[in-house]
């Protein structure tokens, strides 16, 4: 199982904070982007968008970074300040 947590305006947008997913099919993080795009329209646009942040494990990766059961997944939008 792979956990995936949503913050900041993702958890708004989606309803949602977290969910465990099966890690069988999922190798590296844009397997796993796909995965959620294809729930629904509303998954759909939220991951088509190419500034989606992402960490594994706490570290920040890109879309290429492997993934494995037991890994935890975040999505969080770009961090702007002033």
């Amino acid at each position: 199982m792979i956990k995936v947590v949503f913050f900041a305006a993702l958890r708004e947008q989606l309803n949602c904070s977290q969910l465990s997913l099966n890690s069988e099919n999922l190798v590296t993080v844009a397997d796993l982007k796909k995965q959620l795009a294809s729930k629904d329209e509303k998954w759909q646009k939220v991951f088509a968008n190419n500034t989606l942040l992402s960490a594994v494990n706490h570290d920040m990766v890109s879309s290429e970074q492997t993934i494995k059961s037991g890994d935890e997944v975040a999505f969080f939008p770009p961090v702007t300040g002033g």
